[in-house]
This record gives structure tokens, C-alpha cells and sequence, in this order.
């Protein structure tokens, strides 16, 4: 059975590589989501083996709804997804629970090695 994906980030053109990455590889995106708090909706309503997440999104940003996931199922796997220079944020998102993080613009086989370290 392929591992379960919720891709999140605010722009859809983003969702859109990170989908094809994905299913290129194997994997099944089961939704996605534009901002946190729609993630957190999706989290629940799906259960997804793996969740990637945008740092900075409107509404509520990936690292607040990286802290709500992980208050639900303090086992959720998420990898965090940020443009070049957002160490602190990184940083910040390691601490918060997230599993790893990768840099856009995204590199297929480094999206491909996060998820497969992730998923063990």
C-alpha cells in the first residue's frame, strides 16, 4: 500500500510539484491544504502517514499548525518546506517536532530522501 501524503502550502503551483514528485515515486497524495489551519482539517479528516508543510502561509503559518498536529497525535510525521534563509524558522520547526525540512525550490531526489528517512 502506498504511504498516505497531505501536501500544504499557499501556492498551488507549489502543491503541484511537490504532488507530481510524489506520485512519479510511488507515493498517494491524499489532499492538500493552503494554509495551517486547513491543515489541521485535512490532518483529521484523513490521517495522512506523512504531512508536508510550507513555513509561511497566510492565516496560521506551518510551524503553529505543525504545534496542533502534533498536540493531536504527537506521532504525526511532518517535513517542513522553506525558501533559502529561514534558518530560524527551521530551527524553530525542528524544535516544534517536525521530522526535516526541505529547501525550495525543491530538488525531487532531496524531497524523495526526506520522505523515505521520515517514513523509515
Amino acid at each position: 500500500m502506498a504511504n498516505r501524503i497531505l501536501v500544504v502550502d499557499d501556492a498551488a503551483f507549489m502543491r503541484m510539484m511537490i504532488r507530481d514528485i510524489l506520485t512519479k515515486n510511488g507515493y498517494e497524495v491524499v489532499g492538500e491544504a493552503q494554509d495551517g489551519s486547513q491543515a489541521i482539517e485535512k490532518f483529521k479528516e484523513l490521517s495522512p502517514d506523512l504531512i508536508t508543510m510550507d513555513i509561511t502561509m497566510p492565516e496560521m503559518d506551518g510551524i503553529a499548525a505543525l504545534k496542533e498536529i502534533r498536540k493531536m497525535d504527537s506521532n504525526a510525521k511532518v517535513i517542513m518546506c522553506s525558501a533559502m534563509g529561514q534558518q530560524a524558522m527551521v530551527i524553530d520547526a525542528i524544535q516544534a517536532g517536525a521530522k526535516d525540512f526541505i529547501v525550495k525550490p525543491f530538488q525531487a531526489d532531496r524531497v524523495i530522501e526526506a520522505i523515505k528517512k521520515t517514513l523509515g
